[in-house]
């Protein structure tokens, strides 16, 4: 039996270019490894001190009251963020080196060490990092075993990578509970705007990857392959959730496709929920279920109003832009908030982007000042600038970043800083 520890850090981004809500939201992936690790009889502590506001002190001593052989702390906020993740390592780098001393191991896990592992595991001090999703390495790790593909550690003098970034099922995952306490300390209602929120909110995962690459998404090292659970089993994890309260659900989807199914068995429950999709892939008939089902926010992926835009993001969408248009509008009859996402790029003109993002207003959806691309390492948009990912590859695309744009997402409430600026400093 191993005793594991599980942290989701106390996020702080402050001067970060980070596009992610900011809110605490359920740590996924932490709670997917420990109902894996206590079903293998392993002790597990999970600690979420963005959630529960813990500073480094209290979790040193819980920490020091649970004694464990593993720390495990993940470098992005829950896995609903891991493809837009902050770049910089500064909060898991402070965390490491508060923890450091309290257990034999100390592992990390997230999108950092998926991509650029040797630069993760040098900047973050840490034993073991993780490539990949990483619920079933962090059973193995637990069990014992250290020579499997997807674990970046050191080798003598020499970091070792050892296999690439792994995948898992994901179908066979159960419906997951959490601690009633975790879940009445979860206020907010991610992407809602409809109404203010009146009980808990939660985050749910029906599927996981994305069959589409497009060039912006970071999902090459994690979430990549489309796969989904069967919808008896999102119900169940559902039906949990209203037990504790929960009023609305965010299904953090890459790509939340249509299915009857599920959609049926929400229209049932009297819950209301969110999605991220792409509007080209509903057809009215599923809008009209989607919104019985209880759906109240529908994020869509637009990203350019031309085909040559689009072509460019490889969005292989077969739609014209009045026909996606139309297709939002028809969105806006069932769901009572729709916003059509906007990337900026250089196919794009100004003029015809806000009188598109008006005429869509005028009709009840909403459309954001499109948004400068930030070039993830692990993305095809980065590839094709500078190959793979290496080393200073999250340094080179922050600083490609911040010289390119003097403008940044609404979210940004100060200008993003460099990343040297936000990060500790270590030897190489």
């Amino acid at each position: 039996m191993t005793r594991v520890a599980l942290i989701n850090p106390n996020w702080d981004f402050s001067g970060s270019i980070y596009f992610g809500c900011r809110s605490p939201h359920l740590p996924l992936e932490l709670g997917i490894s420990q109902h894996y690790l206590k079903a293998a009889g392993h002790d597990t502590l999970l600690l979420d001190a963005h959630m529960f506001d813990l500073s480094l002190a209290e979790i040193e001593a819980e920490l020091r009251a649970f004694d464990p052989d593993q720390i495990v702390f993940t470098t992005a906020p829950t896995y609903l963020f891991w493809r837009c993740a902050p770049p910089e390592l500064r909060v898991p780098q402070q965390l490491a080196i508060a923890v450091r001393n309290l257990a034999p191991t100390l592992i990390a896990v997230g999108p950092h060490g998926s991509t650029t592992p040797k630069t993760a595991l040098r900047k973050l001090g840490v034993d073991i990092v993780v490539m990949g999703e990483c619920e079933a390495s962090l059973l193995r790790l637990a069990n014992g075993e250290r020579d499997f593909p997807g674990l970046c550690f050191a080798d003598g003098a020499s970091l070792r990578v050892n296999g690439g970034p792994q995948a898992v099922a994901f179908s066979d995952q159960p419906a997951l509970d959490w601690p009633d306490e975790m879940i009445r300390r979860h206020h907010h209602h991610h992407h809602r705007f409809e109404a203010e929120p009146t009980a808990p909110g939660a985050e749910v995962e029906a599927s996981r990857g994305c069959p589409y690459n497009c060039t912006f998404c970071a999902k090459e090292n994690f979430r990549n392959a489309y796969r989904k659970r069967p919808p008896t089993v999102i119900l169940d994890e559902i039906d949990r959730l209203r037990r504790h309260g929960v009023e609305y659900v965010y299904f953090i989807d890459e790509i939340f496709l249509p299915n009857r199914e599920l959609l049926e068995g929400l229209t049932m429950r009297g819950l209301k929920f969110g999605v991220q999709t792409r509007i080209d892939l509903w057809k009215p008939d599923m809008l009209a279920l989607l919104g019985r089902a209880g759906c109240v926010s529908i994020e869509a992926g637009i990203e350019s109003l031309t085909v040559e835009g689009r072509a460019a993001l490889a969005k292989n969408c077969k739609m014209t832009t009045d026909q996606l248009a139309e297709r939002l509008v028809e969105a806006r009859r069932h769901v009572p908030f729709v916003q059509a996402n906007l990337i900026e790029v250089p196919e794009d003109d100004d003029p015809v982007v806000q009188r598109w993002r008006r005429t869509m207003q005028d009709a009840g959806v909403w459309a954001n000042d499109p948004v400068p691309l930030y070039p993830y390492p692990g993305s095809p948009d980065y590839r094709k600038h500078w190959g793979e990912p290496d080393d200073v590859a999250w340094e080179r695309a922050h600083q490609h970043y911040l010289a390119m744009f003097d403008q940044f997402s609404d979210v940004q409430n100060d200008r993003p800083v460099p990343l040297d600026s936000l990060e500790l400093q270590v030897a190489s």
